[in-house]
């Protein structure tokens, strides 16, 4: 497939999204919502609140796990420029272990919606219904491989986990935070089984390791 090709049946996928949505405008201001970091042994989880505009058409918004990072910190680049507005929930692995990872999850997810500058009049979520909201909410499953809205929100989130795992990884190098980003590899239960748990582990996830 040619360059041109590639470009073409990029433009079609980002269409055939944006149509999902559309579905949708009857109810008025559309604002996708996806997490990252439920299943990572530390650090916070990170929800994210997104409203695209109907104008622009930013490429290769997909489900932020299909994309590389290099592709992901692009295209967060652009909706950082080019959306209408977005949010930004997070929620310590502290408030993890006392809470839940859904009751967590939930609560980042309000917090990102709290700080739209805009409100929204439908919330298009990946495959949960959160609680004490509101505005009108449709849960989709896979929703971040269908909605361009949702798929937005899992780049934010994940884009904006990842640089906060970056940064835990200069106070703590020996668990190798950068490059796993908490989840449970082989490599990171030798760190915890070795060094013990630093402060942003979860207590709750990590009790068979110590």
């Amino acid at each position: 497939m040619t360059k041109a090709e590639r470009l073409e049946a990029e433009i079609k996928r980002t269409e055939l999204m944006k149509e999902f949505d559309r579905e949708y405008k009857i109810y008025g201001t559309i604002c996708g919502i996806d997490e990252a970091g439920r299943g990572p042994l530390c650090g916070p989880v990170v929800a994210a609140a997104v409203i695209l505009p109907d104008e622009y058409n930013i490429l290769y918004i997909n489900d932020s796990k299909k994309l590389s990072e290099t592709k992901r910190e692009e295209v967060y680049k652009e909706i950082d420029k080019y959306a209408v507005a977005y949010g930004v929930g997070i929620v310590s692995p502290e408030r993890i272990d006392e809470i839940n990872i859904l009751q967590a999850t939930y609560e980042a997810m309000r917090t990102a919606i709290h700080k739209l500058s805009v409100t929204p009049d439908i919330l298009l979520n990946d495959a949960v219904t959160i609680p004490m909201v509101d505005i009108k909410q449709v849960p989709i499953i896979k929703g971040d491989a269908k909605s361009q809205s949702i798929a937005a929100a899992s780049i934010v989130a994940k884009v904006t986990r990842d640089h906060l795992m970056e940064e835990y990884d200069k106070l703590y190098p020996e668990y190798g935070f950068a490059k796993h980003k908490g989840y449970g590899t082989a490599a990171h239960i030798k760190a915890i089984k070795e060094y013990g748990p630093c402060p942003i582990h979860r207590r709750t996830f990590i009790k068979n390791f110590i």
